[in-house]
């Protein structure tokens, strides 16, 4: 424990205790102001625990908690937000339909008389974003900016209540590289101006270019507490997950292999959308992974939409067993045995207020309808199975899906897919925010299913997954598909960014 002037906050003997579960065990974390300080470790580390019993939202069992060297205990977020800790979560929780000084200045809006000043909160909300190096139009909803933005203004919320700590909780995830860096330049700017930032992210990448030091995270305990520039990135992989990296090295060594190509399972030709993607022509197989690669908004979510029947083509046709398919809807898809696994599990994936038992069994449930129930010894058997087969934890069907890690939600997710035992599944980001650990799990299922005739279409903005896993690979840009290619061991991450940057390939 360093103890230097600078030492902003101390938890020491972090202690949380669930039914049947210790989430945190003898848990230390000091940051200093002015540095960036990730908190590493998979999901089900109880990096979120941590976070949660700092702002309040959990009692602590044991340990103790000190702010600027006096000792704290918060009832709540609102409490520790007012002694000057703030949280921006992955997912931007503002008001879309306010305006960005809204937003910025909400329940804190300037007033006289009980009216608000919009001018003096414009005013405010200008030079909060100023010192940000952000010139918007604060009159704006929040809706009319990037999810980028949004997060900006998230940020600039925060430095609001003069921030001692500021948690930055999976930002980058949704963000594109440009976006990334200009995040990481508000980050530096917060830094030179004191502002002790927590820093979280399963990109390892992002985490060496931003972090000053990092506490590592295991099962609720704590690994240890390393300066980032002396701590090479496999061994911290390796603390991280409990073990030398022989998971993800044994998936490097997996060939993707040759698809023997009868039939197409699908054609999409000349399949279009206007305002969603441009014609596009593409044909899958059984047993073939085929990826999608693109920036953010080039059309990947989209394209995969259109082929699951949640958004209706305009233009084209599609073919299943060479024959004409029209899906109105996304159960005609279903019955056809397409599944698809949505990017945003949250609102479109797992229901957090069921069971797991009850999540899984809802694709099944729909694909049957609702006069015929899946009985409760069918959905146990059925959880039970897939709880095993995916590595679940904790293995208890009747546990709320929102009290599970990230990367365990999604499998979730995945089991709820594979019960329907699709002939093509669709699966969009499944890798997203979650640990390197369940990250190379879930990619050996993927290679597992296609092993076994599965037909794969596998969306992710990791080129270097995507090469890792697929037969072929389609580039999208703009919203258009510009090229395919086989993945040979001629095409790597370069030849790939080379199309999606609109440059000749060499």
């Amino acid at each position: 424990m360093s103890a230097d002037d600078d030492v902003v906050l101390e938890m020491t003997g972090i202690r949380k205790v669930f039914p049947g579960v210790v989430a945190l065990d003898g848990v230390d974390l000091w940051l200093r102001a002015g540095e960036v300080h990730a908190l590493m470790g998979e999901n089900g580390a109880g990096k979120s625990t941590l976070i949660k019993v700092l702002t309040g939202v959990y009692d602590i069992d044991g340990g103790d908690v000190r702010l600027a060297g006096q000792p704290v205990r918060f009832g709540g977020p609102l409490a520790a937000q007012q002694a000057g800790i703030s949280t921006v979560y992955q997912e931007v929780n503002l008001c879309a339909n306010l305006s960005v000084a809204e937003n910025i200045l909400l329940g804190r809006e300037p007033r006289r008389l009980g009216k608000i000043r919009w001018g003096a909160m414009r005013r405010r909300a200008r030079e909060l974003l100023a010192g940000l190096d952000l010139d918007l139009d604060v009159t704006a909803p929040l809706s009319t900016y990037s999810l980028a933005i949004q997060q900006m203004v998230a940020i600039a919320r925060a430095v609001d209540i003069d921030a001692k700590v500021l948690i930055l909780d999976e930002p980058t995830s949704s963000l594109d590289a440009s976006e990334v860096q200009r995040l990481f330049e508000v980050m530096r700017r917060l830094k030179n101006q004191g502002v002790a930032i927590v820093f979280v992210s399963h990109f390892l990448d992002q985490v060496y270019q931003v972090a000053d030091r990092m506490t590592v995270l295991r099962n609720g305990t704590l690994v240890g507490e390393f300066r980032t520039a002396e701590l090479p990135p496999m061994r911290l992989v390796a603390a991280m997950i409990g073990k030398e990296l022989a998971t993800l090295e044994d998936l490097e060594k997996q060939p993707t292999g040759r698809v023997q190509k009868a039939e197409p399972l699908l054609e999409a030709e000349d399949l279009g959308r206007q305002g969603g993607i441009e014609p596009f022509t593409l044909s899958i197989h059984a047993g073939e992974i085929v990826g999608l690669a693109g920036l953010l908004g080039s059309g990947r979510t989209e394209l995969a939409r259109l082929l699951f029947g949640a958004d209706r083509a305009d233009a084209g046709r599609l073919k299943v067993d060479g024959k004409n398919a029209v899906f109105r809807t996304p159960r005609a898809a279903m019955s056809r045995g397409i599944a698809f696994s949505s990017e945003n599990r949250r609102t479109e994936g797992v229901v957090g207020d069921l069971s797991v038992r009850d999540n899984v069994i809802l694709a099944l449930q729909a694909s049957r309808g609702w006069m015929r129930p899946v009985s409760r010894r069918r959905a146990d058997e059925l959880a039970d199975q897939y709880i095993k087969a995916l590595q679940i934890r904790p293995a208890d069907p009747d546990r709320l899906v929102k009290d599970l890690s990230g990367g365990n939600q999604q499998k979730v997710l995945l089991a709820r897919w594979l019960i329907t035992q699709p002939r093509l599944f669709i699966v969009d980001e499944p890798t997203r925010g979650i640990d390197v650990g369940a990250k190379a799990e879930i990619q050996r299922l993927i290679a597992e299913l296609a092993d076994g005739g599965m037909a794969v279409l596998f969306v992710s903005a990791e080129l270097e997954e995507v090469l890792r896993l697929s037969h072929k690979i389609e580039i999208l840009r703009e919203r258009r598909l510009v090229e395919e290619l086989e993945n040979t061991d001629a095409v790597d991450a370069t030849r790939i960014m080379q199309t999606i940057a609109g440059e000749q390939a060499s």
